[in-house]
């Protein structure tokens, strides 16, 4: 029973409930002494008790007992997915339920933990009611507070650490999110050359392949991460067209060289929509319908038959690996059908509505509704 940390727990808590021996005791209806030999580890109460006593603390048998239910990486990607399509097909707050459930029953697999906390942020936005999304947004950081109070994986605490943030900015949080963070994304720390010193690491210890694998992945990482910058580079010059027309021009010439489009087809669309987005603002009415086009082109790329899955290609020959050993796999964090409807509400925005009426922007709509209506 020591495996299982009864004491220990009981112990944390009546100081949470700042509860003396006594009055525990006199809950239960057992004797002072009883609780203390509990939490002393010199007996063990009756089996009948352990509901009472955790219905007392609000929390589950399993809790109580400290039996630590742990997922495999298998069965957390398909309850990941399980519940990504019960969003999409059922009312929100059933399906916030079974995750309620989900998170009590597992609530010491701190891996399971954090992808539960990125359901949270990836669906808060499906409440209707601005209350009920900060509501969502307040449990998943929650949530991401116990993995970085409890967890001894450095990997899955940074993780939560970059979830939580995420959160915090959605609530109107910048502050919080600037405190936290900018100390560990300082441009000037070392740390940021652990790829290339582990890429010379493999190399010198003769391990080859490792080192082609880690520096192939590192690349790629890179390229996504230049791309999603761009993304945010143009949202912050929407009114200086010629910073904007010079990073589009550029990340272009990216896009062509490392057949982009293909490669990653959800952040093409992206970087489309956002440069569409600065034209329209500018009033470049046949700029933005050429950016929209080529929006088009990527979504009809991510719903064509293949599924929105991470992928390389012939010259990222060497991630599958990689992609495997991901929590969600080559899998998307949001189901396909949800994706697909916030491609197509993605075209209802305001900046847009100049060009409601052209024909070109009738065809853009059409093939994207056809297309996703087709898979």
């Amino acid at each position: 029973m020591n495996t299982l940390n009864f004491s220990e727990n009981l112990i944390r808590l009546r100081h949470e409930k700042q509860m003396t021996q006594e009055e525990l005791a006199d809950f239960l209806g057992v004797t002072k002494a009883a609780i203390s030999k509990w939490e002393n580890k010199q007996s063990l109460p009756d089996i009948m008790l352990l509901p009472r006593i955790s219905g007392f603390f609000d929390v589950t048998v399993d809790e109580l007992l400290g039996y630590e239910m742990q997922l495999s990486k298998e069965q957390i990607q398909k309850l990941y997915q399980e519940l990504c399509r019960d969003f999409a097909s059922q009312p929100l707050e059933q399906v916030m339920d079974k995750l309620h459930v989900l998170v009590k029953r597992y609530y010491s697999c701190y891996p399971f933990l954090l992808q539960a906390a990125v359901l949270y942020l990836n669906h808060a936005d499906f409440a209707e009611e601005p209350l009920r999304q900060q509501e969502m947004l307040l449990e998943g950081a929650a949530i991401c507070q116990k993995i970085i109070s409890q967890c001894s994986d450095v990997e899955i605490t940074e993780d939560a650490v970059a979830v939580k943030a995420f959160m915090q900015l959605q609530l109107g949080r910048a502050e919080e999110v600037i405190e936290i963070l900018e100390p560990m994304t300082d441009p000037a720390r070392l740390s940021r050359q652990y790829d290339s010193i582990l890429i010379q690491a493999y190399h010198a210890a003769g391990n080859l392949e490792k080192a082609k694998s880690f520096n192939q992945i590192s690349m790629y990482l890179s390229l996504l991460s230049l791309v999603s910058g761009a993304i945010q580079y143009l949202s912050l010059h929407m009114e200086q067209l010629k910073v904007c027309e010079q990073t589009i021009e550029r990340i272009q010439g990216v896009f062509d060289a490392f057949d982009f489009l293909f490669l990653h087809p959800n952040m093409a669309a992206q970087f489309y929509y956002q440069s569409a987005l600065v034209y329209a603002a500018n009033e470049k009415q046949t700029e933005t319908l050429d950016m929209l086009k080529k929006y088009q082109t990527a979504v009809l790329e991510l719903f064509g038959e293949q599924k929105t899955v991470l992928h390389g290609d012939g010259y990222f020959d060497r991630m599958q690996e990689w992609i495997t050993a991901l929590p969600l796999g080559a899998e998307p964090p949001r189901s396909r059908e949800l994706a697909a409807e916030s491609a197509i509400s993605a075209l209802k925005h305001p900046l847009f509505d100049a060009f409601e009426d052209t024909q070109e922007m009738k065809e853009i709509r059409e093939r994207i509704v056809n297309q996703i209506r087709g898979m």
